[in-house]
C-alpha cells in the first residue's frame, strides 16, 4: 500500500462525539511512550505529522487522520501516563473504550507494545477491552531496535503469554529507527481495506 495523501480531519477530546466516519477506520492504542507518534509518522511517511515527545502523555485525544481519501487511520490516546490524575486517566479510558463501543466502520485494531518489557496491566486491559468489543488486536512489538536479536523470540513469547493473546494471532517486530515491521503492518492495512473498505463505502453513499 502507497500512502499518497494523509489530512488530519477530526480530533476528539473528552467532551467530543465520535464522528459518524462513512470510510472503515484502522485505530492504533499503546501506552504513553511506547512510539506510538513514531510509528504512524513512519505508516504515513511523514516527520512530525503525530507530534512525538520525549515526555509520555502526548497523544491526549483521538485523532482521525484521512488516509488517500479511502479510510481513516486513527490515533488513540496513550494510556498508563503515571503523572496524570486519577480523574484524567479515568476519562482518558471512557474515551477509548467509548470509541471501540460506538464506531460503527472501525474495523482492524493495533495494539502497540514495548518489546523490551512484558505487558503491564494497562496493555492486558486494553486488549482485553478491544476481544470483549469484538476485536482481534494485531501486536505491534515496538522498539525492536533496543534488543538484541538473539532476545527477539524469547520477548515476543512473552508478550504473547502475558496478554494471552489467540492462537495466530500476529506480533509484528517493529523499529522506527530502522522501519523494519512497517511492510508488514501496511501489508494488513492493505488486507482490512480490501476485505472492507468498498462495501462500507458504498453502504454510505459512496461518498466520503
Amino acid at each position: 500500500m502507497k500512502i499518497k495523501s494523509v489530512n488530519l480531519e477530526t480530533v476528539c477530546g473528552v467532551t467530543s462525539k465520535i464522528p459518524q466516519n462513512k470510510m472503515i477506520e484502522i485505530a492504533f492504542a499503546g501506552r504513553s511512550n511506547v512510539g506510538k507518534s513514531s510509528l504512524i509518522n513512519a505508516l504515513m511517511n511523514r516527520k512530525n505529522y503525530a507530534k512525538t515527545s520525549s515526555q509520555p502523555g502526548k497523544t491526549q485525544t483521538i485523532n482521525f487522520y484521512n488516509i488517500n481519501e479511502e479510510f481513516y487511520l486513527v490515533d488513540l490516546p496513550g494510556y498508563g501516563f503515571a503523572k496524570a490524575s486519577p480523574e484524567l486517566k479515568k476519562k482518558w479510558g471512557r474515551m477509548i473504550e467509548g470509541y471501540l463501543k460506538n464506531s460503527s466502520v472501525l474495523r482492524l485494531v493495533f495494539l502497540l507494545v514495548d518489546i523490551r518489557h512484558k505487558p503491564n496491566e494497562n496493555d492486558i486491559q486494553m486488549y482485553n477491552w478491544c476481544m470483549s468489543y469484538g476485536f482481534n488486536p494485531i501486536i505491534i512489538a515496538t522498539k525492536e531496535d533496543k534488543i538484541k536479536r538473539t532476545e527477539k523470540k524469547k520477548k515476543i513469547e512473552d508478550i504473547k503469554q502475558t496478554l494471552q493473546v489467540l492462537e495466530g494471532t500476529p506480533v509484528i517486530p517493529f523499529s522506527s529507527v530502522t522501519k523494519n515491521g512497517k511492510e508488514d503492518i501496511l501489508d494488513y492495512i492493505e488486507m482490512t481495506y480490501e476485505s472492507f473498505g468498498e462495501d462500507i463505502l458504498a453502504e454510505n453513499g459512496g461518498k466520503a
